[in-house]
């Protein structure tokens, strides 16, 4: 993909803008977050995001129905390429991200996820499954919405990861409404914009100097068909939100057998 890099006037002026930008959300998440309503909260988080994407260059295009900020008792799942990925979503419907405990010890980002109600997993201790489940569940029953990124980690956008299924049990023991996320960075020759992506060894840093250095990012939200979660195994939830994925970016499905259909029943075996 071949594109015309932004000049450093304009790469010094974006980066000032995001530092600031930053401040600002630090000086909220301090000052007002804990004293807001539900309401409040889901208008901040959304309004601040959409911010970060116009000063970052990002056009976002939403296809679908997203949910609404009275829906209750919904989980997001969708595909992973970058960290530009949480503000995508909160852009469209702020959420409560799960996410790795690692990211609780980022400077600043970490703290604002915290103060926005991020739940964090241990990936390395076995038993905080168990833990992070339960929270998942009484934040559904609270009438949340919760997200997480079931691949378990990044790609750079050009294919999917099998999808992991151990956080799907909360939605079933809920009754929730199972919500899969189709996310893509086109780029403008109708390829992937993989200078989006924040992936493998990749540091944060060269990361957004991938992303300060481009004109313009188009960015993709599609939100797809609702699944219903009761009565299914967390497997069965997983290949069919997986397949619905895959179908909508057009990219290959590591569970599905070659002349087969999308039958969730037959993946889960």
């Amino acid at each position: 993909m071949s594109f015309r890099p932004t000049s450093l006037p304009t790469r010094t002026w974006r980066s000032l803008r995001l530092a600031l930008h930053i401040l600002r959300g630090l000086l909220t998440a301090a000052i007002i977050v804990p004293w807001s309503t539900p309401r409040l909260r889901l208008a901040l988080i959304r309004e601040w995001s959409r911010s970060l994407l116009v000063l970052l260059g990002i056009r976002l295009m939403i296809h679908g129905t997203p949910l609404d900020d009275s829906s209750s008792k919904a989980m997001v799942v969708a595909n992973h390429i970058s960290w530009l990925d949480i503000y995508l979503l909160n852009a469209a419907r702020p959420v409560r991200f799960v996410s790795k405990a690692e990211v609780r010890n980022w400077p600043v980002i970490g703290w604002l996820a915290q103060v926005t109600g991020t739940l964090f997993l241990e990936r390395e201790k076995r038993r905080d499954a168990a833990r992070i489940n339960n929270a998942i569940g009484i934040a559904l029953d609270n009438g949340d919405c919760v997200a997480f990124f079931p691949e378990g980690t990044t790609t750079d956008g050009t294919r999917l990861r099998p999808f992991l299924a151990s956080l799907l049990q909360p939605a079933i023991d809920a009754g929730a409404e199972l919500r899969p996320v189709a996310i893509r960075y086109p780029s403008p020759d109708g390829g992937i914009n993989t200078l989006a992506a924040y992936f493998d060894d990749m540091s944060m840093l060269d990361s957004l100097r991938n992303i300060l250095s481009q004109r313009e990012i188009r960015a993709e939200v599609r939100f797809l068909e609702p699944i219903p979660c009761r009565g299914k195994s967390r497997r069965e939830l997983a290949r069919q939100a997986e397949s619905a994925i895959s179908s909508a970016l057009n990219l290959a499905n590591l569970h599905r057998t070659p002349g087969t259909p999308d039958d969730p029943q037959a993946a889960a075996q």
